[in-house]
């Protein structure tokens, strides 16, 4: 099986404009993300997906591989569809945040597995245990999950509303890491967008509003995202110590 892992790049940023360049620890952001999932035991092919000709080069210089795509493109899972498209032999593509610089290869491989164990697994991704702290933050995106695993719903809001919290409740966060199948990954990306998706602003809701299964695995891994200044600071923070 061919498995292809894609870290989609975009330079322009609303919070962070060209953040997959921005120093941490002496190397860009986006050089931490390639060199972290480089490490993942499960993938045959990495890339990094870009629009912009300044990340292009920084990832050619540090010996990474890079594709231009179109700037047209209004999310990564329509840059990665790119990617897959030309990409005919592959049978699984990943699509793993380019703000990301902490990413454990183990998640990686933890998203891949299914693949290899089920034949009707068309998309899976990842959640973690969510801290109370986040329970009100609509950034920390909320899965439920039925007893197989498959997703059940996800929000910006709090899922479930904890009116009896007895044994056994948890709050799961969504980790925002993707593997999909490539014809279905093609397949996603032409579907028009749908109403929860809109209403929530998360486009994995179109998958499920069109009928499909999304597989959700447990992850223990802590994952860090850099979405404003203060989180660039604390990544660096990490890093250097």
């Amino acid at each position: 099986m061919k498995i292809i892992c894609v870290i989609p790049a975009r330079f322009a940023s609303t919070r962070l404009p060209g953040k997959p360049l921005m120093d941490i620890a002496g190397k860009p952001m986006i050089q931490h993300v390639y060199e972290r999932a480089s490490k993942a035991k499960l993938i045959s092919d990495l890339w990094v997906a870009t629009d912009d000709q300044r990340v292009y080069e920084v990832v050619r210089g540090f010996g990474g591989q890079v594709m231009m795509t179109s700037a047209q493109h209004c999310t990564g899972t329509d840059r990665l569809a790119e990617v897959a498209s030309i990409h005919e032999d592959a049978d699984v593509i990943v699509n793993v945040q380019g703000d990301e610089p902490l990413i454990a290869p183990e998640i990686i491989d933890l998203a891949v597995e299914p693949f290899l164990k089920q034949s009707e697994i068309m998309m899976t991704t990842l959640k973690t245990h969510l801290t109370e702290e986040d329970y009100q933050n609509p950034a920390a995106v909320k899965v439920v999950t039925d007893k197989q695993g498959f997703a059940l719903y996800f929000s910006r809001s709090l899922i479930p509303y904890p009116r009896n919290m007895g044994e056994g409740f948890a709050v799961f966060k969504h980790v925002g890491l993707y593997a999909y199948r490539r014809d279905f990954l093609l397949q996603f990306a032409a579907m028009e967008q749908t109403p929860l998706e809109r209403a929530e602003s998360l486009e994995q809701l179109r998958v499920l509003e069109n009928g499909f299964r999304i597989k959700v695995v447990e992850t223990n891994y802590p994952c860090i995202g850099v979405d404003t200044p203060e989180d660039l600071e604390r990544v660096r923070e990490i890093l250097k110590g």
